[in-house]
């Protein structure tokens, strides 16, 4: 082989390793960050984020995509399903909410909470399909009403 395509393969190697490391290894780093003694950059209640996200999306995923939000809500539902731990709070209207992603360390917390019970969820927020997504959420606090 030439010295010439030796340094024209080398060139393209490392330009393939640099494109993985700018594009891709962010897409794993954020889900994995262990939020628990993060400081939330926003507290609200489930219903008003819910709002927020159906008034104007672009200016709410300004706002709470990819930062770690704290959410205070009415469990709407707990679910155990294809190996991920969820729980949904309500939202303003029936059909949108707040499912949040529990990160495994919470799932005994999770198994012990009812429907309609009122708790607090800080997790990292991931934007809005038909509901807002929080990821790896950690429990903060049950409060029985």
């Amino acid at each position: 082989m030439s010295k010439n395509k030796i340094i024209i393969t080398l060139t393209i190697f490392i330009l393939a390793i640099v494109t993985v490391a700018v594009f891709v290894m962010p897409y794993f780093k954020d889900t994995n960050t262990n939020i628990k003694n993060v400081t939330s950059e926003a507290n609200l209640d489930s219903k008003d984020l819910v709002n927020a996200y159906l008034v104007n999306e672009k200016e709410s995923n300004t706002t709470y995509t990819g930062k770690v939000i704290e959410i205070s809500g009415k469990v709407k539902s707990v679910s155990f399903l294809n190996n991920r731990s969820t729980v949904i709070l309500y939202g303003l209207q029936e059909n949108y909410g707040v499912i949040c992603d529990v990160h495994p360390s919470q799932v005994p917390k999770l198994k012990l909470l009812k429907i309609n019970q009122k708790i607090m969820v800080k997790g990292i927020c991931k934007g809005f399909l038909k509901d807002v997504i929080l990821l790896n959420c950690y429990i903060e606090t049950q409060i029985n009403e």
